[in-house]
């Protein structure tokens, strides 16, 4: 112990860096990993798939309706000191989730581990920026951007490989031993901020209608992917987001006029961070999102397994790793506003080329270059986001300028995967519709097959098509290219949409985004 006493404050703020990256990459990384063990976690509690994804909705929900919330009390009560709880919660229900006996049980534990994960993904970056100051600071918060982005990338590479060798509850085990050894390292090597709750008031009408908002906005989008033919102006549709926008524009009133607001609506007066929030939202809607669409691509289409899929995608997610460190020193030396904005143009040529390869031959060969450059855009921007997210902002309020960005970044996830998932549905929909009366073949039949492809949707639609009972019948190829090109329709329209959402949030952060040199007003 005289030994870490002794050690030079830079030292130790590095090995505490340490510790905050695991804490993030375990928080990120249970977003992602779950999709590839759903498929066994049907087979073992013999629920449908449906019932089953709510493993996935259930993490979704809770962690988006609970950052905010992690990140003030952090704010108030000591960013280490949640941090430090967050992790705790996050590894006691890694342990419940493994051995949950039920879907239910899996359902509520994943729950506890989306509060867990809020506290750690909020806070990290906040605690990052607080404890390293000039240069060093965007060099801290590169590597932590090169972290968050290679969990949420490497998801189904870690996943499909734990899965495959010991089940898929060891996804959940695997987080035990790392989270003991971040807690031990953050308590010894992560220093505190000073406790700001002195005479502050906890802002429980903010708390409670932020979380009602979200909570309306990201369960009826969830509902919304369960229910692809329900239209966003059914009653269900307009009832949650009528909920959403009421809880929202309370909040806003009630926050303008509090001395002691949850959240300091002056902060969105400030176009840079205006425009950082809607970066995040782009890249979440844009890339994050996509992931899904690419994997589905892989696995249901071209035949690769969870894991030969995971190895491919490394193409996207190694550049997390590799460009983390390099974007904060040349975020010191160059402008981050034209960094961000150039690297999501770029990104959104890698869209067009993956559009361009969308076709019923398509090869991982001719989707690398695409993927490459849709790698490079999200290992670039990540990590400039966070530091330049940070600029300007006081200690006071860094959990919570941290929590924004973490929250738009999740709503766009959320928002992106419900909005992708509509736009290949009706355009997969269509193309069956209209090209299914071309072939030649019995119409009670072509009725039936017809009928059994759209209610299985883009992503089954595969299994039936190439079904050994299909492929029996003399029709059975006309039918194959018929779903193989309804596919790549679909997933060349999600692929286009991705190029406009992050080519607008380029022009945003061209537009609102400020270039900040020396910064007096973080040490506020």
């Amino acid at each position: 112990m005289e030994e870490i006493r002794t050690m030079s404050k830079s030292t130790r703020s590095w090995i505490g860096l340490v510790a905050l990256s695991l804490g993030v990459f375990m928080a990120l990384l249970d977003v992602t990993i779950v999709n590839v063990a759903l498929p066994t976690m049907v087979r073992d509690f013999n629920e449908s798939f449906n019932n089953v994804q709510w493993v996935l909705n259930a993490y979704s929900l809770v962690l988006g309706v609970t950052l905010l919330i992690v990140s003030k009390i952090g704010d108030m009560y000591g960013l280490k000191r949640v941090f430090v709880i967050s992790l705790a919660i996050f590894v006691l229900a890694s342990a419940i989730n493994g051995m949950a006996p039920n879907l239910l049980v899996l359902d509520i534990g994943r729950g506890a581990q989306a509060l867990g994960g809020a506290g750690m993904n909020a806070l990290a970056m906040a605690l990052v920026a607080v404890s390293f100051k000039g240069s060093k600071r965007g060099v801290a918060l590169g590597i932590l951007g090169s972290i968050i982005g290679l969990s949420s990338a490497s998801g189904p590479l870690v996943g499909g490989y734990l899965v495959a060798q010991f089940g898929w509850r060891s996804i959940f085990y695997v987080n035990i031993p790392i989270g003991i050894v971040a807690i031990i390292l953050t308590v010894i090597y992560v220093d505190e901020v000073p406790d700001l709750s002195h005479n502050h008031q906890i802002d429980f009408a903010g708390m409670a209608l932020s979380a009602g908002s979200l909570f309306a906005l990201i369960y009826g989008l969830i509902l919304k992917e369960n229910h692809p033919n329900w239209t966003w102006t059914s009653p269900q549709m307009l009832g949650w987001f009528g909920a959403a926008i009421a809880f929202f524009i309370v909040f806003i009133w009630v926050e303008s006029r509090l001395k002691q607001p949850m959240v300091n609506l002056e902060m969105f007066k400030n176009p840079h961070f205006v425009g950082t929030v809607i970066v995040a939202l782009a890249l979440g809607a844009g890339i994050y999102s996509y992931n899904t669409y690419l994997t589905a691509l892989m696995q249901n289409y071209m035949g690769y397994s969870a894991l030969q899929a995971g190895v491919r995608q490394l193409t996207i997610s190694i550049w997390s790793l590799i460009l983390g460190p390099l974007t904060g020193y040349l975020g010191n030396r160059y402008s981050k506003k034209w960094m961000i904005s150039g690297s999501l143009f770029l990104g959104g040529i890698g869209f067009l080329m993956l559009a361009n390869a969308m076709t019923v031959n398509v090869s991982f060969a001719e989707l690398w270059p695409g993927m490459v450059l849709m790698g490079i855009t999200n290992g670039m921007v990540n990590p400039l986001l966070n530091s330049s997210g940070m600029e300007g902002v006081p200690v006071r309020e860094m959990g919570m300028a941290s929590g924004l960005i973490n929250v738009f970044r999740q709503i766009g996830v959320t928002l992106g995967i419900v909005s992708l998932g509509l736009i290949q549905n009706n355009v997969y929909e269509n193309y069956l519709t209209t090209h299914f009366s071309q072939i030649n073949m019995p119409k009670a039949a072509a009725t039936g097959i017809h009928q059994a492809l759209v209610s299985a949707g883009p992503f089954s639609g595969h299994g039936i098509a190439f079904s050994a009972r299909l492929a029996k019948m003399p029709f059975a190829h006309a039918i194959q290219q018929t779903v193989w090109q309804a596919y790549a329709n679909g997933t060349r329209a999600v692929t286009l949409t991705s190029a406009i959402i992050v080519v607008v949030g380029g022009v945003c952060a061209a537009v609102f985004m400020r270039n900040h040199k020396a910064n007096t007003s973080e040490l506020d």
